[in-house]
C-alpha cells in the first residue's frame, strides 16, 4: 500500500503547522475567511494545492453584483461591501465604487428595472434615459436603447490581480502564513488542537478549520457533495480588445442578466421578459447566457458568459456559443465586430438546493462553498458571519 504523504516533505517550520485557524483553499472565499480571522487577532494558516490561484476567483468578471441580490445573499453582499474596500486599502489591490449599469433595449426590460427601483431605497437604483445610458456605455449614439438603470452599490475589482494580492497580504501578516503546492488529504481529530488536516506536506492542526475548495468539495467529501447536489457550472468567457476608445467605468448587465439574479426575477414583469427574450433571442436562452461586460484597468473588456451544468465538465469550448455571445455583445456595445484576445472556461460550484453550503463535519471543521455564481459578491459577508464566533485576541504573531 502506498502512502499518499511523502514524509520527505513534512512542513519545515513545525510551529507553522499549528495555528488558531486553518483554511484549506486560497481562492477568494478561503482568503476572506483568513483575513477576517487575522483581524480578530488569531494565527492563521492557509494551504492550497496549486502554486497560485487559478480557479473561479480569477476567471470571473471582477464584479461584486450587490444590488441584484435578494434575501440572504443581499444581506451578505451588503455586509461585505465595506470589507471589500477595507481590504483593497490594506492589501493594495484595485477596487472601485463604480456601480453597474443595466441595459434596456425593450420596454419590457425597462419595466423590470422600473419595478425593482420602486421597491428599493431612494438612490440605490437610478433609471437612465437612452442618452444617459449611451454615455455610460461610451457609445456615440443611443440607437436601439430604450433606457437603463445605474446600480449604485456594486463594486468592481480586477480578478486577475485581486486574489494574488490578497494572498500575499495574508502571508505578509505576522500571524499569517500561506502554503502553496500543499494538498489536503484527510480531516481528522487533532492532538494538540481540536482538528487536524493531513496534507501532502504533513499534518496541520488548528482549533478552527474552514474547508473552502469551491466546486471540488466532492474530491474530499463526496457524500456531502452528493447530499447538497453540487455540480460544476462551466462558463465560456472571453477577453476582447476594447472597440475604439470605449470606456466602461461601471459593470454592464443586460436583459439576460435580469433572468439570472433574484432581485430582477422577483418583480412582476420578469416572466414577460423571459417570454420576450425567448422569442427574440432564443439562442441566448439555449446557452443559458448572462451577457455582461467589465473593463479591466488595461482597457481590455471581459465578456460572457454561458452556463452548463454537470458533475464533471468537458473541457472543450463550443465556437457556436462563443459566436453567439460575441454577436450579442457587439449589438449592446454598438460595434459590428469584437476582437478576441483570450478565451477560457470558467467553473464554479452550483446546487439546485441553494446558493450556500456551510456544513460542520466534525468539531471545529466547516466546509464552506458558494454554490452559485456570486462568490466574489458575498465572500466577505459570508466570512464575517462564519468567523463571528471566534475569539478576539490582541494582535497575534508567530
Amino acid at each position: 500500500m502506498i502512502d499518499a504523504v511523502n514524509n520527505e516533505f513534512e512542513a519545515e517550520n513545525t510551529t507553522g503547522t499549528h495555528s488558531d485557524v486553518l483554511v484549506v483553499g486560497a481562492g477568494i472565499i478561503g482568503l476572506a475567511h483568513a483575513a477576517r480571522a487575522l483581524d480578530r487577532g488569531l494565527t492563521v494558516t492557509v494551504i492550497d494545492r496549486d502554486h497560485r490561484a487559478v480557479g473561479a476567483s480569477v476567471r470571473n468578471f471582477g464584479h461584486c453584483c450587490i444590488t441584484a441580490q435578494s434575501g440572504e445573499l443581499y444581506d451578505l453582499a451588503q455586509g461585505g461591501r465595506e470589507l471589500w474596500l477595507h481590504y483593497a486599502e490594506q492589501a493594495g489591490f484595485w477596487a472601485a465604487e463604480t456601480g453597474a449599469v443595466v441595459v434596456a433595449r425593450t420596454q419590457t426590460e425597462l419595466d423590470v428595472l422600473t419595478e425593482l427601483a420602486a421597491v428599493r431605497e431612494p438612490g440605490q437604483i437610478v433609471l437612465l434615459t437612452p442618452d444617459q445610458l449611451a454615455q455610460q456605455l461610451g457609445r456615440r449614439d443611443a440607437s436601439g436603447l430604450v433606457g437603463g438603470a445605474w446600480l449604485r452599490d456594486d463594486l468592481r475589482v480586477d480578478p486577475r490581480t485581486t486574489v494574488a494580492r490578497l494572498a500575499a497580504w495574508v502571508d505578509e501578516q505576522p500571524a499569517g502564513r500561506v502554503h502553496w503546492n500543499t494538498s489536503a488529504l484527510q480531516v481528522q481529530a487533532g492532538t494538540t488542537r481540536r482538528a487536524a488536516v493531513r496534507t501532502s506536506r504533513g499534518t496541520y492542526e488548528a482549533d478552527e478549520v474552514f474547508i473552502c475548495v469551491g466546486h471540488d468539495v466532492d474530491y474530499l467529501f463526496p457524500r456531502l457533495a452528493e447530499t447538497h447536489r453540487i455540480q460544476r457550472c462551466a462558463l465560456q468567457m472571453a477577453r476582447v480588445k476594447a472597440p475604439g476608445q470605449l470606456e466602461l467605468t461601471p459593470a454592464v448587465l443586460t436583459a439576460s442578466s435580469m433572468l439570472r439574479y433574484h432581485a430582477f426575477t422577483e418583480v412582476p414583469s420578469a416572466a414577460r421578459l423571459r417570454e420576450e427574450l425567448g422569442a427574440s433571442h432564443p439562442q441566448l436562452l439555449e446557452i443559458d447566457a448572462n451577457l455582461m461586460f467589465t473593463q479591466r484597468p488595461d482597457g481590455s473588456v471581459l465578456m460572457g458568459d454561458s452556463h452548463s451544468y454537470a458533475a464533471t465538465q468537458d473541457p472543450f469550448l463550443a465556437e457556436t456559443t462563443s459566436q453567439t455571445l460575441l454577436e450579442a455583445g457587439g449589438q449592446v456595445l454598438g460595434t459590428e465586430a469584437l476582437q478576441v484576445v483570450e478565451r477560457w472556461q470558467g467553473v464554479y460550484a452550483s446546487s439546485e438546493l441553494g446558493p450556500l453550503l456551510v456544513a460542520p463535519i466534525r468539531e471545529g471543521v466547516q466546509v464552506v462553498s458558494v454554490t452559485a455564481g456570486v462568490g466574489m459578491t458575498v465572500c466577505f459577508g459570508l466570512a464575517e458571519r462564519n468567523t463571528a464566533h471566534l475569539p478576539v485576541r490582541e494582535l497575534a504573531t508567530r
